[in-house]
């Protein structure tokens, strides 16, 4: 069996490493993949959204199931444009993924569906802007409206700091996904990550999971893609679970069917509890990252049967299964990171990390003959099971502390509110 997996980040290489321990053990192909999934594969020198090259290669090679891992080519229509050739793929349609495309479109399904979520108003005029956020007042949270790479969300802790993120983004900050802004009332509560599986009609939710979006220790400085993760999330208990089925999923699909759209393929809810009372942050098309290497983790058994039954729309609850362990992800990103960074250093004490039984995810790597450098500036994804939570989180460090390049950069609290309530 054949297998394409689009992307090259830490998410891609885990769902590489979950797919090849897979039963069926497939053929996998990655475009264009990173130092990881080579180790597991074949990478091509095809970029994710090079939409005409990845459909070509699927006409020569005939893969019997492509996974497309990041947002930008599911907003490009890659998916439509491979099931148009009649290919088998696992990924919502661009007119789906717009659900992550466009805050102004999520906010938009949202409100007529009646998920709970944030107040908000869109703004193309900086003056505009400005003054709403003047009369809301702070802390206030400011979005670019298209894909910006993690990075278009500013939650402004001033007025005078929202007023600079607006006038940022409506700059150009942002390129095109600035073009318009999103402005949320801010939601108090604790953040929870929910992934959920979709074939049109079913919904089977993951094992939930909290990422540390800031980066610095206590959840402070800029916003990132993920400084880490860990899961289970036990904020996310099974009446909040219930919940987010029922007043997230089930009304969100409904709204989507009534404008008749399908959603196939993984749908992710960035959530914030309060009182146990969930409400929806932003939804992504796709597996989340750093979440999806903590989550993939702990899945239990083949992976494959779930993505063709997505496919296929014979989706079921029985198709997946949990380790009770609890893992935890690091990222191990380059210094300056999410600003300006370096590329090109080598890494050293990624087999030294391996032997602690740690499961090191690359994220932004590559190949520079026989050595493994940075290229990116979220670069490793060391991620670790445990019997409970700090021993997950001390095993995930301790294969940290062995990996290293000139200038790495990890955040040293990651799971730090749950271990003091624990």
């Amino acid at each position: 069996m054949k297998v394409l997996v689009v992307g090259n980040g830490g998410r891609e290489h885990a769902l590489c490493w979950k797919l090849k321990n897979d039963s069926r053990a497939p053929e996998l192909f990655c475009a264009p993949g990173n130092a990881g999934t080579a180790a597991l594969g074949t990478n091509l020198d095809l970029g994710a959204t090079d939409v005409a090259g990845i459909v070509s290669w699927a006409k020569a090679n005939q893969p019997d199931l492509t996974v497309i891992g990041p947002e930008a080519p599911l907003c490009a229509g890659l998916s439509d444009e491979l099931e148009a050739e009649g290919f088998r793929v696992f990924g919502p349609s661009r007119t789906a993924a717009e659900l992550e495309g466009s805050k102004q479109f999520a906010k938009e399904i949202m409100k007529a569906a009646g998920v709970p979520t944030s107040g908000y108003a869109v703004f193309t005029d900086a003056e505009e802007a400005c003054e709403y956020a003047r009369e809301r007042g702070a802390p206030i949270v400011i979005k670019a409206d298209g894909l910006a790479a993690g990075k278009g969300v500013t939650v402004a802790e001033t007025v005078m700091e929202a007023e600079i993120a607006i006038r940022d983004a409506l700059a150009g900050a942002f390129g095109d996904a600035g073009s318009r802004v999103v402005i949320e009332d801010f939601l108090v509560g604790e953040e929870a990550s929910i992934l959920a599986l979709i074939d049109g009609e079913h919904v089977v939710m993951l094992a939930s999971s909290q990422d540390h979006k800031r980066a610095y220790e206590g959840d402070t400085g800029p916003n990132t893609g993920g400084m880490g993760a860990y899961s289970p999330a036990p904020i996310v208990t099974d009446a909040v679970l219930e919940k987010v089925r029922t007043e997230v999923y089930d009304r969100t699909l409904a709204e989507l069917k009534k404008r008749g759209i399908t959603y196939k393929g993984v749908l992710y809810a960035g959530l914030m509890i309060d009182n146990g009372q969930p409400s929806v942050v932003e939804f992504n098309c796709r597996f989340g990252d750093p979440e999806t290497q903590a989550v993939l983790s702990r899945w239990d058994g083949d992976i494959l049967p779930a993505l063709e039954a997505c496919v296929d729309g014979t989706l079921s609850e029985d198709l997946i299964s949990w380790k009770s362990e609890p893992s935890v992800c690091i990222v191990m990103s380059a210094g300056g990171y999410p600003g300006d960074y370096a590329k090109g250093d080598v890494i050293s004490g990624l087999d030294q990390a391996a032997a602690e039984d740690a499961i090191v995810f690359h994220a932004g790597t590559a190949l520079d003959g026989d050595n493994i450098v940075t290229a990116g500036g979220r670069v490793l994804g060391v991620t670790a099971l445990g019997s409970d939570l700090q021993t997950a989180v001390d095993n995930a460090y301790a294969a940290v502390k062995k990996i290293s390049w000139k200038d790495p950069f990890y955040r040293k609290d990651i799971a730090h509110r749950e271990l003091k309530r624990s």
